[in-house]
């Protein structure tokens, strides 16, 4: 049939629109759905199409040899069932069978009424043979006209009317029923049930079902007037052949396509709940990491004060000590004593006193200062432990069996296993726990820098006291007015030696303070930087997800445009 040039050019636009929906169904990863629209594209210059659907021994194959009016068998009939492939029926100048695969066969026949309109005559849907539905599947949003063919005596098994839910909830298509062999209930009986069928369908969702018995026997016997197929002829010619069939073929493909993009809509927001769901995830993953943060670098902090407060307390111990001991009978009573002997001299005491600064502040503070780290990466570690059981925790939008997304899915369920695994190694190293910059000798940091200062603070004490002493240490004796100069001097210069010596244990404060202070959060922060490590791989995929989800989300809006301005021009 020749289309009028308007109609010619709406088929073209849908063509180009069913072109584009198979590449997005393909790019949005759903391996389903793009072979569906796959199979739409292809049948679109097809003529209308019929596709026979119903259970096994339903008596479909005969109510298509029967519509075709053909004098032998087209599609095999049998007592057991003989429908083991789908057979699509088309008009061709002579009679062919063409085997597409084991499961597909076309059937060319010369028959008229096949200019207009195409037959698929498809398994039962109760076939035992699981590849069977799916093609049947498949054939379905292609299709332009589903007859629902049933048992008169029993057109409610279940398996049928859940493959009706499939055909009217997923894809809206015009259906209409035929309940066959009618010829083998009384009419009373043959009324009930199509009663029966009516309001079922019509509670199924259906308004206004329409409805057909029919006899494929009678009908072969040349008995018309009983077979009922001259009803389904006339409902063919009224809504079909005539010049119909292309416009409606063409609004059926654009309502096809209209479902296809609500199916895709559908897709594209799971899988924005699930981005939504992998980003609060990993955004808690995040906020946890830096609340654990604040509560380490808080027991650092704990930590430094403790230190400092024993640095305070044992450096001022020594000063006190240093301050009684430059008084003045204290110093000349050294003097004196140096006289004689030797270790009892200033230089001794002041060696002694350097000697016991750097003992308590080795002896305390090293011990405050492990058992104090030994805390922090139990705290550190227990980070990690949170971590841990919140990526166990984790949940799942997309169930591992859905058919939604299935590369996308597939890859995100990789990248959590990696992340799950790659943890569980995380945790069971400690050197992950420890950092050789931290303290690298043996977490003594502070004491040398404490010893480090009180060592020096000695030393200006000493260099001091005797470059103002007149002490012969060479071998000399100290004369009577020596050993008083030495030590009125000594005392003159008291307050400004234990200035000095503040000064300087203030400056060894900040140091101690400052190292402290910076070594221990960067442990904590590095620590929290291999935690984040493992996270990368999750990272990249959120960031290409994201991405990912606008592009589809721009496509769908162009398309789902592109289709409301066609459906205009079909409306004109």
């Amino acid at each position: 049939m020749i289309l009028n040039q308007h109609t010619q050019a709406l088929r073209v636009q849908v063509e180009d629109l069913v072109k584009d929906l198979q590449n997005l169904s393909q790019e949005i990863g759903h391996k389903d759905l793009a072979a569906t629209v796959g199979e739409l594209r292809n049948r679109m210059g097809e003529p209308f199409m019929f596709v026979i659907v119903g259970e096994v021994k339903a008596g479909k194959s005969s109510f298509v040899n029967a519509l075709l009016q053909a004098d032998r068998e087209i599609c095999a009939v049998a007592p057991q069932p003989m429908t083991d492939t789908i057979q699509q029926i088309l008009y061709g100048e002579k009679e062919e069978v063409i085997v597409v695969n084991p499961y597909l066969k076309k059937i060319l026949l010369p028959v008229d009424i096949l200019r207009d309109i195409a037959i698929v005559d498809t398994p039962g849907t109760n076939s035992i043979v699981e590849r069977h539905q799916e093609i049947t599947e498949n054939f379905i949003p292609a299709s332009d006209l589903v007859i629902f063919v049933f048992e008169a005596k029993n057109p409610y098994r279940q398996s049928a009317w859940d493959f009706f839910d499939f055909i009217h909830r997923d894809w809206h298509k015009k259906i209409i029923f035929i309940l066959q062999q009618k010829d083998l209930m009384s009419p009373e009986d043959l009324a009930v049930n199509e009663r029966g069928l009516y309001d079922y369908a019509v509670k199924k969702g259906l308004s206004e079902p329409s409805i057909f018995t029919t006899s494929a026997k009678a009908e072969l016997e040349h008995r018309f007037d009983q077979s009922g197929f001259s009803q389904v002829r006339d409902y063919i010619r009224t809504h079909v052949t005539g010049g119909r069939g292309a416009a409606l073929k063409l609004k059926n493909n654009l309502e096809t396509s209209r479902h296809i993009l609500d199916r895709i809509r559908q897709d594209l927001d799971t899988r924005a709940e699930q981005f939504k769901a992998d980003t609060v995830f990993r955004e808690d993953i995040s906020q946890t990491l830096d609340n654990q943060e604040r509560k380490s670098k808080h027991q650092a902090g704990q930590l430094i004060e403790n230190l400092l407060n024993g640095y305070d307390r044992i450096t001022r111990n020594i000063g006190e000590e240093l301050s009684a001991g430059l008084s003045f009978p204290s110093m000349l009573l050294r003097s004196v004593k140096g006289i004689f002997r030797k270790q009892a001299s200033i230089r001794d005491w002041l060696d002694e006193l350097t000697k016991k600064l750097e003992l308590n502040l080795n002896g305390e503070l090293k011990i405050k200062l492990n058992e104090g780290v030994v805390d922090l990466a139990d705290s550190v570690q227990q980070m990690a432990k949170m971590i841990d059981l919140k990526i166990r925790a984790g949940s799942t939008v997309v169930k591992s069996d859905s058919y939604i997304f299935e590369d996308i899915a597939g890859k995100r369920a990789i990248v959590l296993r990696e992340l799950q695994e790659a943890f569980s190694r995380f945790m069971s190293r400690s050197e992950n726990f420890t950092d050789e910059r931290l303290f690298p000798d043996n977490a003594t940091v502070s004491p040398n820098i404490a010893a480090g200062s009180g060592a020096a603070i000695i030393g200006m004490i000493l260099a001091g006291v005797t470059k103002i002493t007149v002490l012969d240490i060479t071998g000399g004796v100290l004369t009577g007015l020596g050993m008083l100069f030495a030590g009125v001097t000594a005392g003159l210069q008291r307050r400004k030696i234990i200035n000095g010596y503040d000064e300087e244990i203030a400056r060894g404060r900040a140091r101690m303070a400052e190292e402290l202070d910076t070594k221990l959060h960067a442990y904590v922060h590095v620590i929290k930087g291999r935690i984040s490590e493992n996270f990368s791989d999750l990272d990249a995929m959120l960031a290409n997800e994201e991405a990912q989800i606008a592009l589809f989300n721009d496509q769908y809006g162009v398309l789902s445009r592109r289709v409301a301005e066609i459906d205009g021009g079909l409306s004109v």
